[in-house]
């Protein structure tokens, strides 16, 4: 494939995942992954700062959509149900990309510096998710709580929704998490 074809960032994530799955994240390098995608390096730091991101790359992106999203939701709406609809919100990006969050998600799990920097872009979604509670009127305490509650609501549903092989999509995952929670938090 030469260079001028089309998405080249996507072509390059591909890459990437792949070498990742069979010769490591560490054992990896960016010229690898543009060799690869019949890229050249310059092409993949046009599109990432580091090899890390072409795992990290949208987070910016969900978390715009996540604090849209509450933004967004009915006035009348909970903290928790304005989470939920969020939650869903992002959940919805997912479609048709099971996979390919198997495969990411495996390689993170295989490196524990990934695993650092998942925890801090899960941290850096409960920060923003609480700030646009915040801007919505809930007190301090219950929008960090409702961010943490969501956040942890959305990692148990993505874990069983790419370990899972039924066809329940994410967002189910997402409000069968969310229902759980309610449960177990109305029974004590």
């Amino acid at each position: 494939m030469g260079r001028w074809e089309p998405n080249a960032r996507g072509r390059l994530e591909r890459a990437a995942l792949d070498l990742y799955g069979e010769r490591g994240f560490e054992k990896t390098t960016v010229a690898e992954i543009a060799g690869r995608a019949g890229l050249t390096e310059r092409t993949f730091f046009r599109h990432f700062a580091d090899k890390r991101e072409v795992l990290f790359g949208g987070s910016a992106m969900l978390q715009d959509m996540l604090t849209g999203a509450v933004a967004d939701a009915p006035a009348a709406a909970t903290p928790l149900d304005a989470t939920a609809h969020a939650l869903a919100t992002i959940g919805a990006v997912f479609e048709g990309r099971r996979e390919h969050s198997r495969q990411r998600q495996a390689v993170i799990d295989a490196n524990a510096e990934l695993r650092e920097r998942e925890l801090i872009k899960l941290a850096a979604l409960a920060s923003a998710l609480a700030s646009a509670l915040r801007l919505r009127g809930v007190p301090d305490t219950a929008a960090a709580l409702t961010a943490e509650a969501g956040i942890a609501v959305f990692k148990v549903a993505f874990e069983h929704w790419i370990n899972e092989t039924d066809e329940r999509d994410l967002p189910q995952h997402i409000r069968e998490s969310l229902d759980e929670l309610k449960a177990v938090t109305a029974s004590t």
